[in-house]
């Protein structure tokens, strides 16, 4: 099949310690796996790095915590952290410290069945400190994380989507709210209509700063609906991040099979990133050639929005469906190199 011209393609790995690099401002954006695994590959370029998380999870041992004790959702941006954690002996103990979770003896009342450690910590320093953004700025400096990390919003918000299903023949449209029920019903349907709440959250002063003095803006990968979207749904957000002076730059899944996402071909994800933001320009998109559908189509769609596309070998060699660290951190580098080099205005 051939490739539009406007396409670019790339080949990993390329980093090199002898390289000259330059140091940008990147901003991350997203939740959950999808964050942790940019992350991973971002802290590893000469960059000044900050992830700014989505705080909608309601399921797990977030979900329960944030019932109990009245807090933002602390497991993304424990996962988050975690990413950030660089592979000296410190920074791997603190790395699997973070993401421990507790199995409970089988006669036991099991309060604290899958609860993650990590998740206690946060919330522990969020309580001693009374700031949700200071208290992850000291679980920072514990783990020695190369970066910060920053609540979207500092009001728990939730997932709010309208899921459209077939049954018997006959379309049936449904409300779902909290996004493991959402994510649970568009297994089942299509999503239509999706929106936080509360209406009038607002988002994180500290988290729309690090979105407007980026140089670049990475949107996913991770759960469309309920990981990568929120960013836009979010007012603040979407505002800042069109008005920024920073490049945007989308970093697709290496699967459309997830729960939520289920039906969906490649460049739909575009489509609905452009229906929630049409302000939004996106310079780049960046995805591995072996996960796209129909690569002309989308390569067509991507083109009509302004965008390039790159295409690189950015999966794992040993595991199905997982971005491999290095590969994509030199992806990530060739695509700001490229754009640093032709010179082209933001």
């Amino acid at each position: 099949m051939d490739i539009p011209t406007h396409v670019i393609p790339l080949v990993a790995p390329r980093l090199s310690p002898s390289q000259q690099r330059s140091r940008w401002k990147i901003t991350a954006l997203g939740g959950g796996h999808g964050l942790h695994a940019s992350l991973r590959a971002l802290r590893l370029l000469d960059a000044d790095l900050a992830a700014v998380v989505t705080v909608a999870d309601d399921g797990g041992s977030s979900g329960r915590i944030r019932d109990e004790f009245g807090v933002l959702p602390p497991g993304d941006l424990r996962m988050a952290l975690s990413a950030l954690c660089d592979d000296s002996e410190w920074g791997r103990t603190w790395a699997r410290v973070m993401q421990h979770r507790f199995t409970t003896l089988p006669d036991s009342p099991q309060t604290m069945e899958g609860h993650v450690l990590g998740n206690f910590l946060i919330v522990t320093l969020w309580e001693m400190l009374g700031d949700a953004v200071e208290g992850l700025e000291w679980a920072g400096q514990l783990l020695g994380a190369r970066g910060r990390v920053l609540p979207m919003s500092t009001d728990p918000l939730r997932i709010k989507g309208t899921v459209v299903t077939e049954r018997n023949g006959q379309l049936t449209s449904e409300v779902h709210e909290g996004q493991v029920a959402l994510a649970k019903a568009a297994h089942q349907g299509s999503v239509t209509e999706i929106c936080l709440l509360p209406e009038e959250a607002t988002g994180t002063p500290q988290a729309l700063d690090a979105i407007r003095e980026a140089d670049w803006n990475v949107l996913g990968p991770g759960s469309w609906y309920t990981s990568v979207l929120p960013h836009l749904l979010l007012e603040d957000s979407r505002k800042a991040l069109s008005e920024s002076k920073a490049r945007t730059l989308v970093t697709m899944n290496l699967t459309s099979s997830a729960q939520e996402a289920s039906g969906l071909k490649s460049a739909d994800h575009l489509k609905i990133l452009a229906r929630y933001a049409p302000e939004l320009h996106i310079d780049a998109v960046l995805a591995d050639p072996s996960t796209i559908d129909d690569r002309t189509y989308f390569c067509q769609v991507a083109e009509n929005m302004g965008t390039q596309v790159f295409f690189d070998r950015v999966e794992s060699r040993v595991r199905e469906s997982v971005h491999d660290p290095l590969r994509l951190a030199a992806a990530y580098k060739d695509v700001f190199s490229h754009f640093e080099s032709n010179g082209a205005p933001r």
